[in-house]
């Protein structure tokens, strides 16, 4: 009965041990680890209607300055072409006015004292009004 009663002690201590592995084990495997990774964004400032509206205007004043600004520099070659052009010009008649200057004196033709100017700069006047008013100025009532 001694060796009955160990072997029924050993048993049961036996039992209580795979008891307590078999839960210990069983308990373990239902927890799962998590692994939670911290996002954290920026809140966006809040914006107001108003101050979207001014930031929409000034990119538009932004672009419509660039163009106004490219396309001055489009007109001002333009502008340089047309320059040099006139000043050939003018140069090709200041020729012609001395070569018709030496025809003239040439066969003794006495130039028209309305049409001769001293100056290259300066032009004719215009003729004056019969009523003695400047035709480009208003008389008065």
């Amino acid at each position: 009965m001694k060796s009955n009663k160990r072997l029924l002690i050993f048993l049961a201590v036996m039992c209580v041990c795979v008891l307590a592995l078999w839960l210990s084990a069983s308990l373990g495997q239902g927890r799962r680890q998590y692994e939670v990774e911290t996002q954290v964004y920026g809140v966006p400032e809040y914006r107001s209607d108003a101050a979207r509206a001014i930031d929409a205007y000034e990119r538009l004043m932004e672009r419509y300055m660039d163009l106004t600004e490219r396309n001055l520099f489009s007109v001002s070659a333009d502008v340089k072409v047309v320059v040099t052009q006139l000043d050939a010009v003018h140069a090709e008649l200041a020729g012609l006015s001395a070569r018709l200057a030496r025809i003239e004196k040439h066969l003794g033709i006495q130039p028209d004292p309305a049409t001769v100017s001293t100056d290259d700069t300066t032009a004719p006047s215009p003729p004056a009004s019969p009523r003695g008013v400047s035709r480009y100025s208003s008389p008065l009532p």
